[in-house]
């Protein structure tokens, strides 16, 4: 009897350690993925326009070809090349993470260009292409995840920075977590984001009630303004988090002066207000400073993309880069 005591105390105990690691995964795959938010909104904006003209019958399954993509770039490859960094070549992380921030930066500058300075594009639609829809549908979706893999590394990347040191199975439980859990919540939101329309049509039509047939209507009305602020905040989130990462990185590669002065101008800032509101001024403070060196540096790169790596890019595999 006091052997099978003995045991149970045993399993308790082990219940008890995994259920710790459990929460220590968790609490680290929310605070690292947190981290790559400007990422995570600029995914959720821009996967919408893969399924722009397509039937609204294959939306969705559209989606989901590009959400297991998706996985497949995380899990497959992202995942074991973020192991092996973090493990045997730490001394990469801070370059690639300012590589990453840089094209946050550039992404969001080059979106706030083309509002400035306007210029004829084509969104070719499955209507203006000739051919089989299937095949179409199968281009759409594989440029897709082209794209997808960029800001997958660029999440991973920044997921894998804010990880503090644990052991080889904790990083790789975390990363895990991470790119699940983003890829889940990126391509459930763009779903319903692509179905609202439809979901709003239904309900004008079809609702019972004259708030639910009038709240259909609204949506409807709504969703191309709410498409508009999310691009908006997207761009914001890119800028931001761009300049945060780029400065953060400088300062581990032994270049912290523009990180002190930032930190020093939004420290003038939170003490030029009552105490109440400290914390919040210095952080919007710093946010925006982060988001006009990202804007300054992404207007910077505009022409290096432009004139050096398009054409580059052009010659490796035959085609231009755009997102």
């Amino acid at each position: 009897m006091s052997g099978l005591l003995a045991l149970l105390d045993d399993v308790a105990g082990i219940a008890k350690v995994a259920a710790s690691s459990l929460d220590d995964v968790a609490s680290q795959a929310l605070k690292a993925g947190s981290k790559a938010a400007g990422a995570v909104i600029d995914d959720a904006a821009v996967t919408p326009k893969y399924v722009a003209g397509f039937e609204a019958s294959r939306e969705l399954p559209i989606i989901w070809k590009i959400a297991r993509g998706s996985f497949r770039n995380k899990l497959l490859i992202l995942l074991p090349i973020g192991l092996l960094l973090a493990n045997f070549a730490p001394w990469l992380i801070a370059p690639l993470l300012m590589l990453g921030g840089a094209y946050l930066c550039f992404e969001g500058a080059e979106k706030i260009y083309h509002l400035l300075v306007p210029h004829d594009t084509h969104h070719i639609t499955p209507e203006d292409v000739p051919g089989d829809p299937a095949h179409l549908e199968e281009q759409k979706a594989a440029g897709a995840i082209k794209t997808d893999f960029i800001l997958s590394a660029e999440i991973m990347t920044i997921a894998l920075a804010a990880i503090p040191a644990s052991s080889f199975w904790m990083e790789a439980a975390t990363l895990a977590v991470v790119a699940v859990g983003i890829t889940v919540a990126v391509y459930g939101s763009v779903a319903l984001i692509v179905k609202a329309d439809d979901v709003g049509l239904w309900l004008a039509q079809n609702g019972r009630i004259g708030a639910l047939r009038a709240f259909g209507r609204g949506l409807v009305r709504g969703m191309p303004y709410f498409m508009r602020l999310l691009t908006i905040v997207g761009t914001a989130a890119m800028l931001w988090v761009g300049g945060s990462i780029v400065t953060h990185s400088l300062k581990e590669l032994g270049f912290g002066g523009l990180g002190h002065v930032i930190h020093d101008w939004a420290y003038a800032a939170a003490h030029a207000v009552p105490e109440a509101y400290a914390g919040f001024v210095e952080w919007t403070a710093t946010a925006t400073l982060d988001g006009i060196f990202g804007l300054a540096l992404g207007f910077l790169l505009i022409p290096v993309a432009a004139r050096v790596v398009a054409p580059i890019w052009g010659k490796l595999f035959g085609t231009s880069q755009s997102h």
